[in-house]
């Protein structure tokens, strides 16, 4: 970060107002239907118990969803865009999908929208959402994508032929803030058809409902006199004032269960679906003649030209305002110039204009993918007293584990739509590329994942909703360090050691409860589980093996060894400020090796994670009778070994002299385990020592595979599977039945681990950033010196530096325009890759087809995708 960029209007709300003006946001989340925080069922099936159908008539217990969604800080009263084109069947409320086991390959938002802009403060915020002219094919979506097998691909909105002739709106949903309290929405809908096409604009205000489940809350309030302005009254947030521009029919209901529709009960109110009723169905009874309650919106009814656009503007404010609207247009274009001030000094290095586009869009979609998010275990499980208490069973279904586990707070999601709840791993990797916009911000979410009422008293880190006890891979140690170093190096050499110790001294106790829970023969070899890796094996790791016995894990073991140097490191620095660090950096040093022995021998059965034959790690099966076997499938699994690397300088040595004794008696006390795993008496380029489990001759080996166009280098990134296992399956005899893994470069055709996952060929972000920044890290030790044929058999050797270069260029290559005007992410779709609507609009998928870089599986997984921005 410049000291130019600091003087932006945006970075100084970032650095002296952060808080203030984060107290509004994109904080609602684009599915609460189908979440585990709204199944109350016997069986655990959140999906049925809460179906898409259910939500506009079911009031929510745990959070709210929305288009273009906004809300303050805890979601009490929220803002978002309803439409409706006159022929669909249901208002468009929020956004459809598919769920679990109505897709082909697994749950599916099957919606066009994207994240265009947005800055850190919310200051401005720009979302598109494209809706069609013709009734919405839900029905369609559903039998097509049930009728395909995993072996078809999805059927996709696009599929259906509904844009073909240009019969669809661009809504685009814009807000900006005057100040932290004083918030302006104005929607633009702009008519791509050849004719006039009608549209229902209807911005909803509403509150969320936490007055139905018997804690004695008082009911907030919306109400309205004969002007167009709602007032709005609560007990906590206090009062403010909401203006719509214009003439609208102000409509009121209350955000409360239509028990009667849903479940024959009867009831009398204006409930959560009555704009529904009144709009489509005409049943204007529905909604409150009183002009007052929990739920209401300004309902805008155009008829919109052939290539015209029509405008929407509503405004928020804590202040009345007699002229809500005089100000309004220059007040957004004032927060658009800031928006642009601010991304330009950032942006001060990069090449061109398509790169910026991307890396903008990129930062959009990480901003716009916060979410409040609202969890009480305990509660959720004892049920509410307001309502029919769950039934005894819910306690044995799933995170019965977790009774200290209460979260309300505002978190990075991978997806709002298909994984709207936290995943541990990829929130890691999340605040890499947040904290190159909002490091204070980055910070928080690491150390929120280690505050008591996230991190488990044994000292686990929760991994998701669906299963907080899964074992994510431990990465919180490496994006604490990433982060404390990138601040630290822009704000010159003075880093936050406040925020460096105290994630330490929680990820110590997380690095304990790995080596007592997740090493079962305590032999520093290491299971852990699926590790975020699903569908990458024979089994499902998550699950007991159907052979007995367990998997001593390559990935698990090297995520460990990775772990210990990355708080070894951490120690390091914090030994310059408090010589009591010392002896925690020795210990991590220690350990790394012992990690890294144990990899070559598990116990004294002369078998290791490494097989030299094939040059490659590979997990290892131990049955109960202690016989071990190798699993060898050549998959990610092998390369994250890679990961484990740190170089440590000769002036960090000499600074730390105790350090330096300690290392130097216990090197030689056992130097089969220096000789073993590192350069360590081989001072490398600048007289760097090294720390590696790859000494040159094995990581040259491992990665002349992995830079093999045939097998792992694909033309975007590195594939998580070997290309050779699709003529050449690995086949695996499990009690007389075969289980085969075999390289699927798109969606997944296994069920294994279930849903859309896939990591058997498909590139995936993270661990190819991981790759790179850990080649990057050898290259510091090995110079120019040290080539690699890249790719392998081309007679083209390259350094690591260059190499590291390349994977960044190839990756780079999925979003970035070929020399035709294409873009790999998009696919073969001509209307995506050639319409000028469609074409410079990016999706920042879950994965990437391993051939063809074509995105597949989760589209808004901006969060680990948007490395791109720190790539670019």
């Amino acid at each position: 970060m410049t000291s130019k960029q600091k003087n932006t209007a945006e970075q100084q709300r970032i650095d002296v107002l952060s808080n203030v003006w984060r107290k509004w946001g994109p904080y609602l989340g684009e599915r609460q239907w189908g979440t585990v925080r709204e199944d109350y069922s016997d069986d655990g099936d959140a999906w049925d118990h809460f179906p898409h159908d259910y939500a506009r008539s079911r009031a929510y217990r745990w959070g709210e969803d929305g288009i273009a969604g906004f809300s303050d800080n805890n979601q009490q009263l929220c803002l978002g865009l309803t439409l409706w084109n006159g022929r669909d069947a249901i208002l468009k409320e929020r956004l459809f999908g598919l769920t679990n086991a109505q897709g082909n390959h697994g749950e599916d938002v099957k919606e066009l929208y994207y994240y265009l802009d947005a800055t850190p403060s919310h200051s401005y915020l720009k979302m598109l959402y494209k809706y069609p002219q013709q009734a919405f094919p839900y029905t369609e979506l559903i039998e097509e994508n049930s009728r395909r097998s995993r072996a078809d691909p999805e059927f996709e909105l696009l599929d259906t032929g509904i844009f073909d002739d240009d019969k669809y709106f661009d809504v685009f949903v814009e807000y900006a803030k005057n100040d932290a309290d004083d918030i302006l929405m104005r929607i633009t809908a702009y008519n791509r058809a050849l004719q006039p096409a009608l549209l229902h604009i209807l911005p909803q205000l509403w509150f969320r409902n936490t007055w139905s489940w018997g804690y004695n809350e008082t009911r907030p309030s919306l109400s309205s006199t004969e002007s167009q302005q709602i007032n709005i009254t609560h007990d906590r947030l206090g009062s403010y004032y909401c203006y719509l521009d214009g003439a609208p029919e102000l409509l009121f209901c209350d955000n409360d269960t239509n028990t009667n529709k849903l479940y024959g009960k009867e009831s009398h109110g204006y409930f959560k679906d009555a704009f529904h009723e009144a709009v489509i169905n005409g049943q204007h009874q529905s909604v409150n003649p009183d002009k007052q309650g929990t739920k209401a919106c300004g309902h805008y009814t155009f008829n919109v030209g052939a290539n015209n656009k029509v405008e929407v503007r509503l405004r928020l404010s804590k202040k009345p305002n007699e002229h809500a609207f005089s100000d309004f247009d220059k007040i957004f274009a004032t927060r658009l110039k800031e928006a642009d001030a601010f991304y330009s000094k950032l942006q001060e290095k990069l090449a061109d204009d398509e790169a910026r586009m991307i890396q903008r869009q990129a930062f959009a979609g990480m901003i716009w993918s916060k979410q409040f998010y609202y969890y009480d275990i305990p509660q959720w499980q004892k049920g509410d007293p307001g309502q029919p208490s769950p039934s005894p069973e819910r306690r044995k279904i799933r995170n019965n584990n977790w009774q200290h586990l209460n979260n309300a707070d505002i978190i990075s999601m991978p997806d709002k739509w298909e994984y709207p709840w936290y995943a541990s791993w990829d929130l890691a990797f999340h605040c890499i590329t947040l904290a190159m916009i909002d490091p204070s911000f980055a910070k928080s979410q690491i150390l929120l994942m280690t505050r008591v009422w996230y991190m488990h008293p044994n000292g686990q880190i929760p991994a998701y909703e669906w299963s907080f006890d899964d074992a994510n891979p431990p990465v919180h140690a490496w994006a604490a360090w990433e982060i404390y170093k990138a601040e630290r190096d822009a704000n010159g050499g003075k880093g936050d050691l406040d925020f460096l110790e105290r994630a330490m001294h929680k990820l110590i106790v997380n690095f304990t409860w790995w080596v007592n829970r997740k090493d079962v023969d305590n032999n520093n070899v290491f299971q852990g589980g699926f590790l975020g890796l699903d569908n990458i094996g024979v089994f499902d790791r998550s699950a007991p093996l159907p052979t007995g016995g367990h998997i001593n894990q390559a990935d698990g073991t090297s995520w460990m060894a990775m772990y210990s140097l990355n708080l070894m490191r951490i120690a390091l620095e914090l030994s310059l400020h408090k010589n009591a660090y010392d002896d925690i950096a020795t210990k991590f040093f220690e350990h790394f090796l012992y990690i890294a022995d144990a990899m070559t021998h598990i116990g004294d059965n002369g078998i290791g994670l490494w097989n030299e034959e094939d040059s490659f790690f590979y997990d290892v099966l131990r049955f109960p009778n202690g016989e071990m076997t190798p699993l060898k499938i050549r998959s990610m699994v092998g390369l994250i070994p890679l990961f484990a690397v740190e170089i440590i300088e000769p002036e960090m040595l000499e600074k730390l002299p105790h350090f330096k004794l300690r290392l130097k008696w216990f090197l030689n006390y056992r130097p089969d385990l220096a000789g073993l795993v590192s350069f360590w008496d081989v001072p490398g380029h600048g007289k760097r020592r090294l720390l590696s489990l790859l000494r040159g001759h094995r990581m040259k080996k491992l990665l002349q595979r992995m830079l093999d166009e045939s097998e792992f280098l694909s033309a975007y990134g590195i594939r998580s599977l070997s290309r050779a296992h699709l003529d050449e399956p690995y086949v695996f005899d499990c009690n007389g039945h075969a289980i085969s893994v075999q390289y699927q470069p798109g969606e997944s055709e296994s069920s294994v681990f279930g849903g859309n996952s896939n990591w058997r060929g498909p590139v995936w972000f993270p661990v190819n950033y991981l790759l790179i920044t850990s080649l990057q890290r050898f290259a510091t030790y090995y110079g120019d010196d040290f080539k690699i044929e890249c790719p392998t058999g081309s007679g083209n050797f390259l350094s690591i530096t260059e190499v590291a270069d390349e994977l960044t260029s190839r990756l780079t290559l999925l979003f970035r325009r070929d020399e035709t005007g294409r873009r790999a992410v998009l696919g073969n779709n001509e209307k995506l890759q050639t319409d000028p609507h469609f074409k410079d609009y990016l999706l920042f998928h879950e994965y990437f087809h391993g051939d063809n870089g074509r995105g597949v599986g989760a589209s808004h997984q901006t969060g680990w995708t948007a490395l791109v921005a720190k790539l670019l």
